[in-house]
Order: structure tokens, then C-alpha cells, then sequence
């Protein structure tokens, strides 16, 4: 379940509340600097009494197909770490990057997946601070690492098109481009241990989430971390992605045509 800690604010006055946790899925308006939830998980029955929001049909929906993919994610990613290193002994680099690909995919499915599954279940959050903080880390770790380990084998995937005669170096370059991959991972996170934190109100009713509420003293600063994570999340290793293998294709385009035109 996404979160996100910043309050809507249409007026100076609009005071945080049950709007400023996102985690509810509402939509906030304000009138007069008093703040209205409206939305589907949520019932407004005057302005002092609210109904929080229940397990939906919708969320049930999303935890049975997170569980799905657990399982599935689970059973393939394990049974190809299995064949891998009781099958394929010799450490080949293309070994190498399928490993460290199956980790950074048993971290999405041991951390995210479980993660987002029991949110959407409990709604509120229950585990504290800590592991608010610590949890919201290994998530966004895990995503990256993920995308990254991805990108590094586009890397080597070009290279080895590109550059056939450079493969003797390959396991080499790929122990420390994936060492770059994982420390990035680890470092991008990072900030996620301060911003998260467990959120309390107990007006109008006692409610407990995880988000970032209170973390940015202004809306363009949430704004620019979640502009900067998704660059690095999504939108660089897609274009280093497309880079490598279109160059990959207009290697091997050329390569056919020069055989084709020798006969």
C-alpha cells in the first residue's frame, strides 16, 4: 500500500489530519481551514464523526493477488538459485548475474510483497516506529537493487555484442559494476530511515499509519524526492536499458548484413 505523508493544503490554516495519511486512499477538501475526508473507503457522517476505513473488496482483491505472485515469485526464484548452484558449478559471469538477480527478486518477494499484503490487510500500522523506519528502508533497497542488478546485465549484454573479444574481462567488470549496483541500492534508501516514521493522531479518532507526514516543511520538497526516486527507480535504468539494447540490434542488423552481402 502506498503512503504518503504530505497533507493536501488549500488553505494556510488547513490543519493535518485524517487527510494528511494518504495511506486511507482519500480525497481532502477543505472549507473555511477545516478539513473534510471524501472517498470511497470513507463515510462522513457530520463534521465530528468519521468512519475509518475497512478491509474493501478492493483491497481483499489486491492482497489475493499479492499472495498470488508471492507464491509463484517464491517457488521460480528458489528453484532457479537450486539450479544454479547445484547444476551450473562453474562460476561463470553469466552465473554470477543470474544470482545476484534471483537475491535482489527474493527481497522484493520477502519484503514487499509480505509488506504490502499485511498493510492493506491491518490498514493502520501496528509495528512502530522502528520498524516503520527499517521496513520503508529494505523496500525501497530491494526495488532498487532489482532495477539495478537489471541494468548491469543490459551492461553486459552489450558488451558482450559490442565488444566479443573483452570477454575474458566480463566476470571482472560485472563483480564491480554489481558491487556499484548494490551500494547505490543501499545508499539511495538510506533516506527513507527519516523520513518515515509512525504517524499518531487520536483526533477525531486514535489512528496509527507509517508516512512522511511532518518530514517536509514544504509540498515541493516531497515533490522533489519522489521525482528524485522515481529517476532513479524507473526512468535511468530504462533508458540505459534502451540504450544497450538498441545498439545490441543495430550490432547484430549490421553483423547480418554484412553476412548476408559476403554470399
Amino acid at each position: 500500500m502506498n503512503v504518503s505523508g504530505e497533507a493536501r493544503d488549500d488553505g494556510p490554516l488547513a490543519p493535518p489530519g485524517l487527510c494528511a495519511l494518504r495511506g486511507l486512499n482519500l480525497s481532502c477538501i477543505y472549507v473555511n481551514g477545516i478539513e473534510k475526508p471524501n472517498g470511497p473507503n470513507i463515510t462522513l457522517l457530520n463534521e465530528d464523526h468519521f468512519v475509518l476505513p475497512t478491509f474493501s473488496m478492493a483491497a481483499k482483491v489486491r492482497v489475493a493477488i499479492t499472495c498470488v505472485l508471492f507464491v509463484s515469485s517464491a517457488c521460480f526464484n528458489v528453484a532457479t538459485l537450486w539450479t544454479i548452484t547445484h547444476k551450473y558449478r562453474k562460476k561463470s559471469h553469466i552465473r554470477i548475474l543470474i544470482m545476484n538477480l534471483v537475491a535482489a527478486d527474493l527481497l522484493i518477494t520477502f519484503v514487499v510483497m509480505p509488506l504490502d499484503a499485511v498493510w492493506n490487510v491491518t490498514i493502520q500500522w501496528y509495528a512502530g516506529d522502528v520498524a516503520c523506519r527499517i521496513l520503508m528502508f529494505f523496500k525501497l533497497v530491494a526495488m532498487y537493487s532489482s532495477a539495478f542488478v537489471t541494468v548491469v546485465i543490459s551492461l553486459d549484454r552489450r558488451a558482450a555484442i559490442i565488444n566479443p573479444l573483452g570477454i575474458g574481462d566480463a566476470k571482472k567488470k560485472n563483480k564491480t559494476m554489481l558491487s556499484v549496483a548494490w551500494s547505490l541500492s543501499l545508499l539511495l534508501a538510506t533516506p527513507q530511515l527519516f523520513v518515515f516514521h509512525a504517524v499518531s493522531r487520536t483526533q477525531p479518532v486514535h489512528f496509527v499509519q507509517c508516512a512522511t507526514l511532518g518530514s517536509f516543511q514544504e509540498h515541493w520538497q516531497a515533490t522533489l524526492y519522489n521525482m528524485f526516486t522515481f529517476c532513479c527507480l524507473f526512468l535511468i535504468p530504462l533508458l540505459i536499458m534502451l540504450f544497450c539494447y538498441t545498439q545490441i540490434l543495430i550490432e547484430i542488423s549490421q553483423k547480418m548484413k554484412i553476412s548476408s552481402g559476403k554470399y
